[in-house]
């Protein structure tokens, strides 16, 4: 079966699964170098047309403009064209009081030259500290950019309703807006998803996987969380906290179990499956360091969850975090902000 689409804008359309690019910024595992370019041709030949990375990713937006370089020599123009890349203009924490229209220009411009993109195609806007008052001039700055022909699409990132109502108030609606979103963390359901779909805002959904916990790997493991030390797992271990613990987390993993194996797909395929089910989600983010996860990937294209599957799901669902969508992680002395970086972008 093959990857489905969607049309985010006009002009703008992508495969509704992405391959997150955070995985190969380091603190996730090595990535071999040699054959990186080839994983992201066969996740591209497979209709995985979509990448997602970021300026506060080490190395990743260089990683792609290199494959960009690649797909054009191996598969021509057309195919180049088809290759979406959102990236992320992520502003350091400590600039966020004095940030310029320079500093948001100089940083779209090394976004450009890292991909070698004369425009990029989508830009997802985070801002770390609400309190700072520059966040809807900051956008319009890059609205600015986006007339000058630097930028197709202007998208957010960890936003809550409210921002996302104020930005389309502003004349600056979101393409997209980027957000966790699983089955340990429905923060975007209801109000959240109403309020995007309002500006006709799309929810590109990461952490669909929670870091890898939603797979059968830690199906009847020992709670890992006094040894983790790659960072995503650690981020998403607290969630699962938020959730119950790592008992009734074992409850969820085997009720997906059954349902994957009455499918034959893999237990991960079932999670991220049940998000692009959810209203308003146009596409998720799946995180893959080499290609060796790509069957593990088309398997959610392939899966088709019935009323009874969801339903099954439904029954051994906790309530998870509360609140508006990133307000624990926005909390910098709480435990979900204190494992955050916030100045990744000056270098």
């Amino acid at each position: 079966m093959s990857v489905e689409r969607t049309t985010l804008a006009p002009g703008h359309e992508i495969s509704r699964i992405i391959r997150g690019g955070w995985q190969l910024a380091g603190d996730h595992g090595p990535v071999e170098r040699d054959s990186l370019n080839d994983g992201f041709l066969a996740f591209f030949d497979a209709g995985i047309t979509t990448l997602d990375c970021a300026d506060i990713y080490t190395g990743v937006e260089e990683m792609i403009g290199d494959f960009r370089r690649h797909l054009g020599q191996a598969r021509g123009a057309e195919a180049l064209a088809r290759l979406k890349v959102h990236t992320k203009f992520v502003p350091d924490l400590t600039l966020l009081p004095t940030i310029t229209r320079a500093d948001v220009e100089a940083i779209i411009d090394r976004s450009r030259a890292r991909l070698g993109m004369d425009r990029l195609d989508l830009v997802q806007f985070h801002w770390w500290d609400y309190a700072q008052p520059r966040c809807i001039e900051t956008l319009l700055h890059l609205q600015a950019l986006q007339q000058a022909g630097k930028i197709a699409h202007i998208a957010g990132t960890n936003f809550d309703a409210s921002h996302v109502a104020a930005f389309a108030a502003a004349g600056a609606p979101l393409t997209s807006i980027q957000v966790q979103y699983s089955l340990l963390d429905r923060r975007p359901a209801g109000d959240f998803t109403a309020t995007a779909a309002a500006s006709n805002t799309g929810l590109i959904c990461y952490g669909a996987l929670a870091g890898g916990f939603l797979s059968a790997r830690w199906l009847g493991a020992q709670d890992p969380a006094e040894t983790l030390s790659n960072r995503s797992l650690i981020k998403y271990r607290l969630i699962i906290d938020e959730c119950g613990g790592w008992d009734a987390f074992q409850a969820l993993l085997r009720a997906l179990d059954r349902i994957a194996q009455a499918h034959a797909v893999p237990l991960s395929a079932v999670a991220a499956r049940w998000v692009l089910d959810q209203p308003g989600v146009s596409a998720v983010i799946i995180g893959a360091r080499h290609a060796g996860h790509l069957a593990d990937t088309l398997a959610i294209a392939a899966l088709r969850l019935s009323a009874a599957d969801h339903a099954a799901i439904a029954a051994v669902l906790t309530p998870g975090p509360q609140g508006d969508v990133y307000a624990l992680e926005r909390d910098r002395e709480g435990r979900h902000g204190r494992i955050m970086k916030y100045n990744l972008n000056k270098n």
